[in-house]
């Protein structure tokens, strides 16, 4: 049986020429990544991050994993949460991205940071080992999403949480017009800043695709977990997924 078809901005195609694709991307944006998190998110991108570990239920000691953790961000703040006797590992599908995230983790003082190249539809890890589950941006690039969050219930032990942040829909229709507009600078601002536009276009594109907030819940529920909910942010231009396994 041939894989279905996937969203690869606005473009169908394969899902393993998808996962190919997002990681050449993310590869060419490792080393200037967050410098351009910053300008799209006017750095709020740093806040909403918190969210995601204070949403997280983490105690000190516990085991969490920080799916598609780039630069290791995320990363840093839940072994801040976990604490000395807890572990934090972080993985992601790109090397130049974790190259990045092990180097920042290091001059930091996390060195106790895991970090692991992995793909999220096919997790190396057993079943029912982390306390808690994390992705932050990072759902909307994986090719079969409902695979991802289907191996991501798998890992958490029972009762456990994982929680989405997201880019996503405004819900008022004067901001989602303004914001439009701003997201088409985005390519021509990553080509002054990375050397690169394409990888800008794709962004645009793949939250445009996106599934809406009360899409994403649904495919939540038909994963398996249990109690889901969603906060949006900065009028839905984020939302804040959350679910136990």
């Amino acid at each position: 049986m041939s894989e279905p078809d996937v969203f690869f901005g606005r473009e169908k195609v394969a899902a393993h020429e998808k996962t190919a694709r997002v990681n050449a991307i993310f590869d060419t944006v490792a080393s200037r990544y967050d410098i351009m998190n910053d300008f799209m998110s006017f750095g709020t991108h740093r806040l909403l991050k918190r969210l995601v570990v204070e949403s997280a239920a983490i105690r000190p000691g516990h085991h969490v994993l920080d799916a598609a953790g780039g630069t290791g961000d995320i990363a840093q703040l839940l072994s801040r949460a976990v604490g000395q006797d807890g572990h934090v590992t972080c993985f992601d599908l790109s090397e130049g991205m974790l190259q990045v995230g092990r180097d920042r983790a290091i001059d930091a003082g996390y060195g106790s940071i895991r970090f692991a190249q992995a793909d999220a539809q096919q997790l190396p890890f057993q079943s029912d080992v982390f306390d808690a589950v994390t992705i932050g941006f990072g759902l909307r690039n994986i090719a079969d999403q409902h695979k991802a969050l289907n191996e991501f219930r798998r890992v958490l032990r029972h009762g456990a949480r994982l929680v989405i942040l997201d880019f996503s829909q405004p819900t008022n229709s004067a901001l989602r017009a303004a914001y439009g507009l701003f997201k088409q600078t985005w390519p021509l601002v990553g080509q002054l800043i990375v050397g690169a536009a394409q990888p800008y276009r794709y962004l645009v594109d793949s939250i445009e695709t996106h599934p809406a907030q009360s899409v994403l819940a649904l495919m939540l529920q038909d994963c398996g977990f249990k109690n889901v909910h969603y906060d949006n942010l900065l009028g839905g231009i984020a939302a804040l997924h959350w679910g136990t396994a």
